[in-house]
């Protein structure tokens, strides 16, 4: 409000002085006389003033003229002038103008119109650094590998594009499979920039892929120094590269390296099963056996595995059944309701010859958890029972037919491994191994599960007489439930032609029988 008024006001005055100056020329006398040609023309004193504004006017648009003139005198000869600015900045936007078009053009999946829309960014522009990330990224749209390789070419020669260049080749050599020379170019990418995560995973996993465990253990400790990896991940997989470079210089021959290594990995990763078990036969090689129980118990606590069973069991290679079993306390007090540990009981009491206790050990996993290896303890049971041949091959062909159990499965494609490798032999992945049951699957047998009747029997099939078991098929001692068992067997009515294993199979037609 108050500016408003302030600037009214000062209008007002102008207008004023204005009006004062014009009336106190016009009222004044004299004037200025001027002569040209022998005439004389005389102004008055508002003329006067009149006439030097016009010729201040005049001689602005003059010295204007001139100095167009001889800038484009400049502009035809090449100097920089203000007419060439115009042109360039004319020329920028419509550059920019097409550089926007062409990036729309690419995040919409049209990569001819982005090329075409990058060649005329560049014919304005001259800016090759930015329109040649356009037309390799829609030369590879298009499915022009060629043109896209011969623009990342081009990329590198700069110091600005070198590393945009140098990824675009690595990625293209490993779509193409050629491993070698992508990861020479991880390795310059790396170089120039550290920091880059995909680069650190490329360049990570190549190293893998190729045993190079030294140069991946560099990697994994520059993407723990920039903050792309969590320190309790960082450990466990160095422990793994440990692991791996310690199985190659075992490969080598080198015992006392491969022992180093192995410990120094399970130091990092005291759960990683294969670390532990091949650091526990180091600690054996070198004959510290306690070293190797706590090492083992460690990780039993962590995770019960059959190979560290093994492990353990080599400390003691000569024992006997009974003392071997009252050893494995120490292992199977720690866990004792897991499965691995119930299994592993089972086991040791089957060796031991004590069948019943072997069966009390295994519980109820042949029905809540039967597996290959559960059904295959129970038909060594049923065996060391004296139990006839025919349960004993329907118990078999159950574990035929049954899962698998848990097993070294890759966490990315689900492959099914026998031995744990850092590697995944089917998608390359690296440390995505990890001791699970994998999916069940539903292909069949190739001849079909109901032929299994045919060859095996079933496990309530009480048609065949009380056989007493020999000395092949059941050790010698066996007497009580064994004997009770074979005399039960006997008197019991023989069982229908349609009784089935519990594998679901059915059992064999009476003509096949007949047969």
């Amino acid at each position: 409000m108050l500016w408003s008024l302030l600037k009214i006001v000062l209008f007002v005055v102008i207008v004023a002085a204005l009006t004062y100056g014009a009336v106190f020329l016009m009222e004044s006398t004299g004037g200025v006389q001027i002569t040209v040609a022998g005439v004389e023309y005389t102004l008055g004193p508002l003329q006067s003033v009149i006439a030097a504004l016009v010729f201040l006017v005049l001689a602005y648009v003059f010295f204007k003229l001139v100095s167009l003139l001889i800038a484009t005198l400049k502009f035809i000869n090449g100097d920089e002038t203000a007419i060439s600015r115009y042109f360039d900045r004319n020329r920028e936007r419509k550059g920019y103008q097409a550089l926007g078009e062409g990036l729309t053009a690419l995040a919409a999946g049209e990569g001819r119109l982005a090329m075409a829309k990058a060649n005329k960014a560049e014919k304005y522009l001259h800016k090759p650094e930015l329109t040649n990330l356009i037309t390799a990224q829609a030369a590879e749209m298009m499915g022009d590998r060629k043109k896209a390789e011969d623009v990342y070419k081009r990329l590198v020669t700069h110091d600005d594009t070198r590393f945009v260049g140098v990824r675009g080749l690595m990625k293209q050599k490993l779509e193409e499979g050629d491993t070698t020379t992508a990861l020479k170019l991880a390795e310059r990418a790396f170089a120039i920039k550290p920091k880059h995560e995909e680069v650190q995973d490329i360049l990570l996993r190549l190293q893998a892929q190729t045993a190079d465990w030294s140069g991946a253990r560099k990697t994994l400790n520059a993407k723990l120094k920039h903050g792309a990896l969590p320190r309790d991940v960082y450990k466990r997989r160095d422990a793994v590269l440990a692991l791996s470079e310690a199985k190659d210089v075992l490969d080598d021959g080198q015992t006392i390296e491969a022992q180093e290594a192995a410990i120094a990995a399970n130091k990092s990763s005291p759960d990683l099963i294969p670390a532990a078990a091949m650091a526990a036969r180091s600690h054996i090689a070198q004959g510290r056996k306690k070293y190797a129980v706590r090492l083992l118990k460690k990780a039993w606590q962590a995770q019960p595995h059959p190979d560290l069973a093994a492990a353990f069991a080599e400390i003691e290679p000569s024992e006997s059944a009974e003392a071997r079993l009252k050893r494995f306390r120490q292992l199977t007090s720690i866990r004792p309701e897991h499965r691995e540990t119930r299994l592993l009981l089972a086991e040791l009491n089957l060796a031991a010859q004590n069948f019943p206790e072997a069966r009390r050990s295994l519980g109820d996993l042949a029905e809540t958890e039967p597996d290959t290896r559960v059904l295959a303890v129970v038909a060594a049971i049923e065996r060391g029972e004296g139990a006839p041949d025919a349960i004993v091959r329907g118990w078999l062909a159950r574990a035929l037919t049954a899962p698998r159990g848990p097993q070294w499965v890759c966490e990315n494609c689900n492959t099914i491994h026998s031995e744990w490798t850092p590697v995944c032999n089917n998608c390359e992945s690296f440390d995505t191994l990890s001791w699970t049951t994998p999916p069940q699957s539903d292909t069949v047998l190739p001849a079909g599960a109901e032929m299994l009747p045919l060859i095996v029997g079933s496990i309530e099939d009480k048609t065949e007489p009380a056989i007493e078991p020999d000395v092949d098929s059941a050790p010698a001692d066996v007497t009580g439930p064994a004997a009770d068992r074979t005399e039960e067997i006997a008197t019991e009515t023989p069982a229908s032609e349609d009784a089935v294993i519990d594998a679901g199979v059915e059992a064999e037609p009476e003509t096949e029988k007949a047969k």
